[in-house]
C-alpha cells in the first residue's frame, strides 16, 4: 500500500527541531514541548506521535504500531522502520501494557522499549488542580502535569515500572502537537 500522506515539510530542519523537543522533554520530565507536525497525518496517528516517529524511528528501530494500514504504510515509507509484534524499540499501540513491554536487562537497560502513548490532553498543571506530581532526575522540586485520557491504572503500573530501575520502559505522552516525557527514573503521584 502506497502512502498518500506526506512526512515533514522540511525533513532535515523539522527532524532537528523534533529531536530537540524530544531531548528537552526527556531532560525535563513533565515539561510540555511543542512538536513540528507534518502537514497531514494518516488516520490513527496524532500529529505529535507522527512527528515523534519521523524524528526517532529508522531502519534500525523496530516499531510496534497499531494505528491501521494507512499509518503502517506511512511509517514504512517515511521512517523505513521494520514493523514487529515483539521486541520493538518503539511501541505505539493503545492496547500495549506498560509492564508487558521489553524492559531491557540488568546488563543492557538501554534496550528497554519506549512507549509512545497518545492521550486526550496534556498540559503543565497549576497547583490547585488535580494533576500528576512528578519527582526525580531532571526536576528541581516537583513538576505537575495534567494528563487527560491516560489508561486506567497507569499510575500504579508506572510505580511497578519504576521499581525495575535501571531496567524499565520510558514513555512519551502525545496530545495534538504536544509531548511530555516520562523517563523510567521519574516518580508519579496522583495529586
Amino acid at each position: 500500500m502506497q502512502t498518500r500522506f506526506a512526512g515533514f515539510a522540511d525533513p532535515v530542519l523539522d527532524a532537528q527541531a523534533g529531536f530537540r523537543a524530544v531531548l528537552e522533554a526527556m531532560s525535563r520530565p513533565g515539561r510540555v514541548q511543542q512538536m513540528v507536525a507534518p502537514p497531514e497525518v494518516p488516520p490513527g496517528l496524532s500529529p505529535a506521535a507522527a512527528s515523534v516517529l519521523l524524528t526517532l524511528a529508522d531502519a534500525a528501530t523496530p516499531l510496534r504500531l497499531a494505528a491501521g494500514a494507512e499509518a503502517e504504510a506511512w511509517a514504512r515509507f517515511h521512517c523505513g522502520c521494520p514493523l514487529v509484534a515483539d521486541g520493538a524499540a518503539f511501541v505505539l499501540d493503545p492496547a500495549a501494557s506498560l509492564l508487558a513491554l521489553d524492559a531491557g536487562t540488568e546488563e543492557e537497560p538501554e534496550r528497554g522499549a519506549t512507549l509512545i502513548l497518545e492521550v486526550a490532553s496534556l498540559q503543565e498543571g497549576p497547583r490547585d488542580e488535580r494533576c500528576w506530581r512528578l519527582t526525580g532526575p531532571g526536576i528541581k522540586d516537583a513538576q505537575r502535569l495534567q494528563v487527560g485520557g491516560a489508561p486506567a491504572g497507569f499510575v500504579a503500573d508506572w510505580a511497578r515500572n519504576r521499581a525495575r530501575f535501571p531496567r524499565g520502559v520510558d514513555v512519551i505522552l502525545c496530545a495534538g502537537t504536544r509531548i511530555a516525557a516520562l523517563p523510567r527514573s521519574v516518580s508519579i503521584e496522583d495529586a
